[in-house]
């Protein structure tokens, strides 16, 4: 199946989150009270606070500060991954500018969106977003009523379960199996919304989401059977 996808039609993406204010007590009185109800499972021996380093997940309590998207470029030279990043404090305003890009280039029956756990967590996360701020939905992204044939989403993690819905594997756990290099970080996931609030980098998290697209990509070719593509001809949005 995947032998018969055009490379140059998908876009690539991962997104990063963080909680929609710094701390739980910035919540509105009913807001604590909807986060307490909608994180009960997650508490166990703590309370809704104890918990509210989770908030970023949901797209209720979170809000988005970064999309970065990857394309595989044919030169004559060999192929390239070219990235472009849409990162800001105000939601609404990368909101805006990466839907112009799916209008304006990924707008056909024949462009696919492809990420890691995407179809989970990425696709419907972006579209939360969009409604919760004013937006309609692309039609790529629009997915309401239509054949599962007919939705051009890809992901990585469902093409490597085969059927199997039992376990979710991570894009480094794949990355490593398929021994894909990845760059050592110096920050994780779990430290986005920290650099966020605390130290007010979202360049360093642009980085950072960048990289994951890289590997993305970079699993995607040897899902595909490709090889992979060299460090020099990765270009990052700065470059």
């Amino acid at each position: 199946m995947l032998e018969k996808v055009q490379l140059d039609k998908i876009l690539f993406l991962d997104i990063e989150t963080v909680p929609q204010f710094p701390t739980f007590q910035d919540l509105s009185p009913d807001g604590q009270k909807l986060y307490d109800q909608k994180t009960k499972f997650l508490q166990k021996e703590g309370d809704a606070e104890s918990v509210y380093d989770r908030a970023g997940i949901y797209a209720e309590f979170g809000k988005i500060i970064c999309i970065s998207v990857g394309f595989v470029h044919e030169t004559r030279t060999g192929r390239q991954i070219r990235l472009k990043s849409y990162y800001h404090d105000d939601e609404a305003t990368l909101l805006k500018q990466f839907v112009n890009l799916l209008e304006d280039r990924y707008n056909t029956p024949y462009h696919i969106l492809c990420g890691h756990n995407a179809k989970e967590f990425d696709f419907p996360y972006i579209c939360r977003r969009l409604l919760i701020n004013g937006m309609k939905l692309p039609n790529i992204l629009n997915i309401a009523g239509k054949k599962p044939w007919e939705i051009a989403h890809l992901d990585t993690m469902e093409l490597w379960k085969f059927g199997d819905y039992k376990a979710y594997t991570s894009l480094s756990l794949l990355c490593h199996i398929f021994n894909i290099p990845t760059p050592k970080d110096d920050i994780s996931g779990a430290d986005v919304a920290r650099v966020y609030y605390e130290e007010n980098d979202l360049e360093r998290i642009k980085i950072y989401c960048e990289k994951d697209v890289v590997a993305l990509i970079q699993l995607f070719l040897r899902m595909k059977g490709d090889q992979l593509i060299d460090e020099a001809s990765i270009i990052h949005s700065h470059e």
